[in-house]
């Protein structure tokens, strides 16, 4: 295989997977606190939705990623005040998000296209140029390596960035050790005075956000900066299985999203003349992983690696 082929296909693996990063660390916090959001594609679509609408009419780059961010962090203060604080059911309730997400962007698309004098509608140029991919002075010309790690969009930065930080606070920080212990026992943990439902509601407000920031991510570089309906296309749903794929830790997540980046990439890179596979398949192709990871996790079950023991579990003091 040419060099700068597959060069070119590793590049393009790591730009597809970086949506699914963001998305997966949001709910990997989610769950490490006892929360099992299904609503994962919903808020994407919320990101996607208000960030382009405030990007549509504002032309400003950092509110337009706000507005993605904050979208994103209300919608799982929703879940997470029906789920933490009324105690409704946590997998009826993901399921309502994803639904309302869906609606909601598609009502925010319809409404900005119908009032476009074009019949469409596309962020303006000056916005896009902040999201290219960055250029790096000497690091970015240099052979090989300048094209892997010095030339994308400063998304992917950030995801790794983000990606880093949450294992080290997971694994290292007494916070995230107290997260964690939220996530397992809840009842034990209030026993000893660390406040569950601050915690509860923190990390489920951040996951909302990161899923948020993915969809500002789809916004921009996946759809280009037009607005593309149904967008987010299933990523949500396969955060979710990358979650369980990852073991629930934030570093293996990076390479987890790398993997299924490849998936959605695949078919433009393996030779037609090798591979005569319809188009349909290879779309189909993430989702049969998806299935499959789900189905081999439940089948060998590790005990070194397993979900949160209180996550899908509602805390209720008075029972403790």
């Amino acid at each position: 295989m040419d060099l700068n082929y597959l060069i070119s296909f590793i590049y393009a693996v790591i730009v597809a997977g970086t949506p699914l990063l963001l998305a997966t660390l949001g709910e990997i916090i989610t769950q490490k606190a006892g929360n099992l959001n299904l609503g994962v594609e919903g808020m994407m679509y919320i990101g996607v939705a208000s960030g382009f609408a405030v990007a549509y009419y504002t032309k400003n780059p950092i509110f337009f990623i706000l507005a993605a961010i904050l979208s994103g962090a209300l919608a799982a203060f929703l879940y997470a005040l029906l789920t933490v604080t009324l105690k409704a059911n946590q997998t009826v309730t993901g399921l309502a998000l994803s639904i309302f997400g869906t609606g909601f962007a598609n009502f925010v698309g319809e409404t900005i296209t119908n009032t476009s004098p074009t019949r469409t509608a596309v962020l303006d140029g000056k916005l896009m140029s902040y999201f290219k991919p960055i250029n790096i002075p000497l690091l970015s010309d240099l052979p090989i390596l300048g094209r892997l790690l010095f030339q994308y969009n400063i998304f992917v930065y950030l995801a790794v960035l983000i990606a880093l930080v949450t294992g080290y606070f997971l694994f290292n920080d007494i916070r995230g050790l107290n997260l964690r212990a939220v996530g397992e026992n809840a009842a034990a943990a209030d026993a000893s005075g660390i406040d569950v439902f601050k915690y509860k509601y923190l990390a489920i407000c951040f996951g909302g956000a990161l899923s948020g920031l993915a969809g500002a991510y789809i916004s921009v570089i996946t759809a280009g900066g037009t607005w593309t309906a149904n967008s987010v296309s299933g990523l949500g749903w396969i955060s979710v299985a990358l979650v369980i794929f990852a073991g629930w830790n934030p570093y293996k997540a990076i390479f987890g999203s790398a993997i299924f980046g490849a998936l959605r990439v695949l078919r433009f890179y393996l030779p037609r003349q090798s591979f005569n596979l319809p188009n349909s398949l290879y779309g189909a192709l993430p989702f049969l992983v998806t299935a499959l990871v789900i189905i081999f996790t439940s089948i060998f079950n590790s005990k070194e690696i397993q979900q949160p023991a209180g996550c899908g579990v509602n805390y209720d003091r008075e029972e403790r």
